[in-house]
Formats: C-alpha cells, structure tokens, sequence
C-alpha cells in the first residue's frame, strides 16, 4: 500500500468523524486565534485531516491519489528508502507552511476559520508539476500541460487571495504549491535545469 493511499485513509476517516460531530470539527478547524490565545497548535495538523463537505473531501483525495504515487515513485528512485519518508515530509510539510501566512494574517480574528487539506494537496501536485512540466493535468476536464496549469493556478490563487470573499483558503493554495516546488528543488537543485531544459526540449 502507499503513502499516498494510507494519508487518504487516514484523511477520510478524520473527515467522517468530523462530519458526525460538530464539537469534532469545531476543535479541529484551523483557528489562527484559539492557536495563539490558546495555544492550541495541534490545528495546524489536524485542520488538514478534515474537509468542509463530501466534495470538498472527494477532490482533494483525488488530487492526492492521482499525482502522490507519481512524486512518491520519483522520490523512491532518486532517494531509495528514503523516498516514502521524503514524501510525507513534502505532504506534512505542505499542510504546515501553507498555514503560515494564514496564521499570521488572521490570528488576531476570533471569527476566522478554515479546513482541508488543500495545502499539501498543492505541494504534491506542484512536485508533480516542476517533475513532468510537459504532463497533461486536466483543469475541470480540460486537458493541458503542467507548467500552464501551474501558472493559471498561481495566479488565480494568488489574486483571489488579495481580493477575498469567497471563505476560501486562496493563501494556502498558493504557499503550499510554492512549498513543493521549493521542496523538492533542495532535495534535488539539478531539477532546477532539467525543468527548464524539458519546458524547450525540441523533437
């Protein structure tokens, strides 16, 4: 079984309970107030375990299904043994960082709340994307390569973030992509050529 698989296991069942207790969830949530006026850090971890609804939780564990087993592969060839303990390193550390900027944006806001796992969700496909930048990445069905998938997504997150409104967590979509391409450049800086030697390969 992969890691990928098990981290959907483990997601899907915290998300089930959550979505039979509302006292589960409310713990759970990401609350940049409760963790800095009530040190309650664990919900930097345990706000990625647990998702808004069915479809929130279905695309993500998609997401995660689709392109983990890919990076994790890489990582197992590169790195040997090694590999599997990389990837959750990218995928926790993905959750983790792309909370940051949330944290310090809201944490002073008693009525701000987020969840998912969105994050690290980000990190594992943007591994992906700086891995295989030609590889076809279907957005909402239609097909395109990576790198342009990975520039669109960017951006949109990055711009929606700035405008806000929507009660989505845009920042960390946009730190978590950029924490797995930074990720994984310092696991292997030589990726930095190959990338840009796959986006002008001709033939």
């Amino acid at each position: 079984m992969s890691i990928a698989v098990i981290i959907i296991i483990i997601t899907v069942a915290a998300s089930l309970l959550a979505f039979q207790s509302n006292d589960l969830m409310n713990r759970w949530l990401m609350k940049p107030y409760a963790i800095k006026h009530g040190n309650q850090w664990y919900r930097f971890l345990t706000s990625g375990l647990i998702h808004a609804n069915w479809l929130h939780l279905f695309f993500n564990m998609f997401v995660l299904y689709s392109f983990g087993p890919l990076v994790n592969a890489y990582y197992s060839a590169e790195f040997g043994s090694r590999g599997w303990y990389y990837f959750i390193l990218l995928y926790i550390g993905g959750l983790l960082i792309s909370d940051l900027p949330t944290y310090a944006k809201h944490q002073n806001h008693p009525w701000y709340s987020s969840l998912g796992a969105s994050g690290a969700i980000s990190s594992v496909l943007f591994a992906f994307v700086l891995l295989n930048p030609l590889g076809t990445i279907y957005l909402y069905f239609i097909p395109m390569p990576g790198i342009v998938m990975g520039v669109l997504y960017l951006a949109y997150s990055w711009y929606m973030s700035r405008k806000g409104g929507d009660n989505i967590n845009h920042d960390a979509h946009f730190y978590g992509a950029v924490f797995g391409i930074v990720y994984t450049l310092l696991l292997r800086p030589s990726l930095g050529l190959e990338f840009i030697n796959q986006l002008f390969r001709r033939g």
